[in-house]
């Protein structure tokens, strides 16, 4: 009587972590040809032809194999017994059951392995393109220092529409407006009222309510095709948005219409005698004129934002103007 051997039985290869570098390689084509086509994927190319050689040969290897000829056991009959056979259901098991859920260490490993590799194929395929969606936000952003010239173009105690190039390189894209008037002297140091056109209500263009005197205009051209625009104006009745009616007074505060808060305003420095402007801020009001006045700053937000009150809670955190 022959048994069927152990031998006999087909058997998969063993475990390798040749299918993980393989994925690994293909994970790196498809970032190179986002992030860097000339070195990243190429680099992945040589990953995935390598271990995807190795994990074919090793794949393989059992086929090439030519098995021994194996001599089957042969075992004596024993003799008829006359006792009965004992039933199925009774006596000892040839191995002892399984517990509940026991898992094999085979089965484990793949089980992991296919898990962690499908979290590291997504993390290298998701993260790049999130972070080129997000982070752009957050990084080089920000206002540019911009020089509007000798201080001696702005007269004391008279208000110029001042036009500028925020950014020289990108041309009329980048065009800005300022209201800027020329306060005098405060404690030796001059003192300038530079309001943005910005209505804080949805972000349209402010304008003065008053007479603007076209024929006196001055163009200033600077360095690095900055080129700036100086119009007198006299906004005996402030200044107000033709869009949606906000109405502003001379120093910004909002007297009528849908704006929540005043006039965003701009910081400012005086260096070798030519006004420096700075990065813009948010106003809630001024109390006073001119070089007395009390601004009641803040950091920089949307039109149509409150930043003092209860309402500033309601909006969202914004990446960096």
């Amino acid at each position: 009587m022959t048994e069927p051997q152990h031998e006999d039985r087909p058997h998969l290869p063993g475990p390798s972590l040749y299918p993980i570098a393989f994925a690994a390689g293909v994970a790196c084509i498809l970032v190179g040809l986002i992030v860097n086509p000339t070195l990243i994927a190429p680099i992945g190319a040589a990953i995935a032809v390598i271990f995807g050689f190795l994990w074919a040969r090793d794949a393989t290897m059992e086929y090439g194999r030519v098995p021994e000829p194996i001599e089957p056991e042969r075992r004596e009959v024993p003799p008829t017994s006359t006792a009965p056979a004992i039933p199925a259901h009774r006596g000892e098991a040839a191995m002892p059951e399984p517990a509940p859920g026991e898992r094999f260490p085979r089965s484990k490993f793949l089980e992991a392995s296919t898990l962690g590799l499908g979290a590291v194929i997504g993390g290298l395929v998701t993260v790049p393109a999130i972070g080129f969606m997000v982070v752009p936000a957050y990084v080089k952003q920000g206002y540019p220092s911009v020089d509007l010239g000798p201080l001696d173009n702005f007269p004391e105690g008279k208000w110029l529409v001042t036009t500028f190039f925020q950014h020289p390189e990108a041309g009329n894209v980048s065009r800005r407006t300022a209201y800027i008037r020329n306060n005098g002297q405060l404690k030796g140091e001059p003192s300038l009222t530079i309001i943005s056109n910005r209505c804080a209500h949805l972000g349209c263009p402010v304008q003065p309510n008053g007479p603007v005197q076209d024929d006196q205009k001055k163009i200033v051209k600077e360095p690095k095709g900055q080129r700036i625009t100086l119009v007198p104006v006299i906004p005996a009745g402030g200044f107000g948005c033709p869009c949606h009616g906000g109405q502003y007074d001379p120093e910004g505060n909002r007297t009528a219409g849908l704006p929540v808060r005043g006039l965003d305003r701009y910081e400012y420095s005086v260096v070798n005698g030519h006004l420096i402007l700075g990065t813009p801020y948010s106003v809630t009001k001024v109390t006073g004129e001119g070089k007395n006045a009390r601004i009641h700053a803040y950091k920089l937000t949307g039109p149509g934002q409150h930043v003092d009150g209860w309402e500033q809670i309601m909006y969202p955190i914004q990446p960096p103007h």
